[in-house]
């Protein structure tokens, strides 16, 4: 690939990383109140101990999202990749093994999104790696520093750039969204059609 088209795409996949560590955030999070909200009263430690790792694996990416975006730097090191890889294995397991007919079985399509946007981080932190291998001449790419291969305005146009992340923003949301809405969080929201119904009695009702 010329290096030129490697420096005016690396911005766009750096945002569309971030975008997607954003959403994988949020769904993790999501899955976390959702495993808490199923173990009402006396919660068995197994499941405790789910609900505070996708938490806290939640927060995790929220944070690695801000500092990648905001640092060009890879939260982690050599180790982001594995961890993420390991996070993508325990989604497809919750999938494939969940029983059918079950509470957890509800949380299937919020683990869906949540496997496809991990992914999605891997995929785009693998193809980051190889432009700057290429960039570098060959040899190894440091993992903590993939993202500086080249600077981040270099050679890139501002509207195709803009284009660029608008297509990745709506990708990873229509992603996000039927997993919020799959998880308990989301089967409990108040519809935007409902907020004007909240008063009994009211002119609003039909």
């Amino acid at each position: 690939m010329p290096e030129v088209q490697v420096s005016q795409a690396g911005p766009a996949v750096r945002l569309f990383t971030g975008f997607a560590g954003f959403g994988a955030g949020s769904v993790n999070l999501a899955l976390s109140s959702s495993v808490f909200a199923a173990s009402a009263g006396p919660a068995a430690p197994p499941a405790v101990f789910a609900g505070v790792l996708a938490g806290a694996w939640g927060l995790a990416l929220l944070a690695g999202a801000v500092v990648f975006l905001a640092r060009d730097r890879l939260a982690g090191g050599p180790w982001a990749r594995y961890v993420l890889a390991g996070a993508a294995a325990i989604h497809l397991a919750a999938i494939a093994f969940t029983p059918v007919n079950t509470a957890a079985s509800n949380l299937s399509l919020t683990q869906l999104s949540a496997l496809l946007l991990t992914l999605m981080i891997i995929a785009s932190l693998g193809w980051l790696q190889r432009a700057a291998v290429r960039q570098r001449g060959g040899g190894q790419a440091n993992e903590r520093q993939l993202v500086r291969a080249a600077p981040a305005g270099t050679g890139v146009r501002p509207g195709r750039l803009l284009l660029a992340a608008f297509a990745g923003a709506v990708l990873v949301a229509g992603i996000t969204t039927p997993g919020l809405a799959a998880s308990t969080p989301g089967q409990y929201a108040v519809p935007h059609s409902g907020h004007n119904n909240l008063v009994p009695g009211s002119h609003h009702q039909p």
